[in-house]
């Protein structure tokens, strides 16, 4: 047997029968419902929830991760704003205190490089500019005197603007750099000078790749046609068009945008237009590894949501599996009460019926019996009659079928006293007999040999007469109709123990499946009813048996016959 079969409970294998009011017996139905419904209304509400909490969890992140992505693209953007501004101011105070006199003498002008290298950094070379575009004073480390600038971007923007700064281009050194340029007026000669300072592109660049950007991101600038002026990771080379998006319109604010590539790779863009300057700051990062701690909140929710959901289901099977049974148990015991006193009420009318026709019987039984008495007498003192063997035999006859008839009523007058409780000392092998002699006639005619194995020395014991000769005479008959002309039954008793003694009943008949050996003791459960069993014998034997304190077990091979067993206390301990 498996543990399962040892733990199932017993409603599983009953059937709900026919009739109007089946379905209130259909007990594997009411615990399909009872836990379906009870399921419905525990997980739906706890998965509507935990639906609800990936979903603010998720909105929290994304939120999060816009604003983090915000700040950070702000910030880069007040970092380039500041340089740029930083080195501006510093060709305002050159122009504001030295003049263009002394800037355009090369000793003062070299030694004003040398200061700005070593308080600022990022200055490469200085020069001025007249107001034809020609470079007429220069420091630094190419031979850019008389270089012609007028045709150049950052020239015409300043002589317009006052102050420009540069898109980082090639120029004439052919390398990567950017012009900081400032516009001033020589009160003394009455013209027009500019004065022009080249960054390093490196400290320029370094500011943006020091960034600390989680998820592979990458942060760089473009200019307003797109065209990337720091390295890029991921998105593009120098000075060629950003791959990525085009540029949005030009906002004082940050602005952050989530955008798909053709590949399907989604990125969390922002956007900062650095104000004054050519340049926009853009910081790109991935999207899925932006959210990348949301699968492992998701992970942790779902484990979380699926062991909630099998305690649950466990706990809800449980629960109606537990009050199904108890129901379908409490049923089964009202079934066998009800029909254990239905069964009462009959054994008692046919036990006060047996003994009214005994008691009819038994007069005429007298009359005739005292009448063929005297009928012998007269003829055994009549000398033509005393040597008449066959009329005396005929009177002998008569008298033991008399005999008979009155053995045949005191059977039936002691039924019908042992119908009403009585714990009694009981006589085992007698009451054997009395069962037996009851069936014998049928034995007799079906050829059914019936062996008795009780010991002369088996102790009495107390219990209820009458209960004990509706159990035995219930097993005896099954086991008749079990049987085929010709069978045999075997009765036995034996002292297990000082204060309990056993009995069996085996037959060799048709024998009972193992698939409904478990279910044989049920009301109304019957291997028989084709052939008219109604399902109550067995289940009233049962019910007996328990109520004298005794426990009843069953064993059975099909083809080989079927041998029940029966323990019953030496002391009367029937159940109220």
């Amino acid at each position: 047997m498996s543990i399962f079969d040892k733990i199932k409970p017993q409603f599983l294998e009953t059937d709900s029968g026919t009739g109007p009011a089946k379905n209130l017996f259909d007990y594997r139905r009411i615990w399909r419902k009872a836990v379906a419904v009870l399921a419905l209304v525990a997980l739906v509400p706890l998965c509507v929830l935990a639906f609800i909490d990936y979903n603010v969890t998720r909105h929290s992140l994304e939120s999060e991760t816009l604003l983090r992505t915000a700040r950070t693209t702000s910030n880069a953007r007040r970092t380039v704003a500041y340089f740029l501004e930083e080195r501006t101011k510093a060709l305002d105070f050159l122009a504001e205190h030295q003049g263009i006199d002394k800037l355009r003498d090369c000793d003062n002008l070299a030694k004003v490089l040398e200061s700005l290298k070593s308080s600022f950094g990022g200055f490469v070379d200085i020069g001025i500019i007249d107001s034809r575009g020609r470079q007429v004073a220069y420091i630094g480390p190419h031979d850019l005197l008389g270089v012609d600038y007028s045709t150049q971007d950052w020239f015409e923007n300043t002589m317009s603007q006052g102050t420009s700064i540069s898109n980082v281009f090639l120029g004439f050194r052919d390398t990567p750099h950017l012009v900081v340029a400032r516009k001033v007026y020589d009160a003394k000669t009455d013209k027009v000078y500019i004065l022009r300072a080249t960054l390093d592109t490196g400290q320029f660049n370094a500011m943006l790749t020091s960034l600390d950007l989680s998820g592979g991101g990458d942060a760089f600038l473009v200019n307003k046609e797109g065209v990337i002026q720091t390295p890029s990771k991921t998105h593009g080379e120098l000075l060629k068009k950003v791959d990525l998006v085009d540029i949005p319109e030009f906002s004082e604010k940050t602005s952050v945008r989530q955008v798909r590539t053709t590949d399907g790779t989604e990125f969390t863009v922002g956007y900062a237009y650095v104000l004054g300057t050519p340049f926009i700051v853009m910081v790109v990062k991935e999207t899925a590894a932006m959210l990348e701690p949301l699968k492992a909140i998701r992970m942790e929710l779902l484990w979380m949501l699926s062991l909630c959901v099998a305690a649950i289901l466990i706990v809800i099977t449980w629960v109606a599996t537990y009050m199904v049974n108890k129901i379908y148990i409490a049923d089964q015991t009202r079934a066998r009460t009800l029909h254990r006193m239905e069964h009462t009420n009959r054994m008692a009318s046919i036990g006060r019926l047996a003994a009214g026709v005994a008691h009819e019987i038994n007069n005429p039984l007298a009359i005739i019996n005292e009448k063929a008495g005297l009928i012998s007498d007269l003829f055994i003192y009549r000398k033509e009659y005393a040597h008449d063997e066959r009329l005396l035999a005929n009177i002998n006859s008569i008298l033991d079928s008399v005999s008979r008839c009155g053995r045949i009523t005191k059977r039936l007058l002691s039924f019908a006293r042992h119908i009403d409780v009585e714990m009694a000392s009981i006589v085992f092998k007698d009451l054997a007999d009395e069962v037996v002699d009851f069936l014998r006639k049928e034995a007799e005619y079906r050829s059914i040999s019936i062996t008795m194995d009780i010991p002369d020395d088996l102790p009495e014991f107390v219990s209820d007469r009458g209960k004990l000769q509706q159990i035995f005479l219930n097993l005896i008959n099954n086991a008749f109709q079990a049987m085929n002309d010709g069978g045999s039954l075997y009765i036995a008793a034996r002292a297990i123990t000082e204060d309990r003694l056993i009995f069996s009943v085996q037959d060799d008949g048709c024998g009972i499946p193992e698939a409904d050996i478990k279910r044989i003791f049920d009301p109304f459960f019957s291997t028989k009813k084709k052939t008219g069993g109604t399902g109550l014998g067995l289940s009233i034997t049962y019910g007996l048996v328990q109520e004298l304190g005794g426990t009843m077990a069953v064993e059975s091979e099909v083809g080989k016959g079927t041998v029940f067993t029966i323990t019953m206390p030496l002391k009367g301990a029937r159940k109220a």
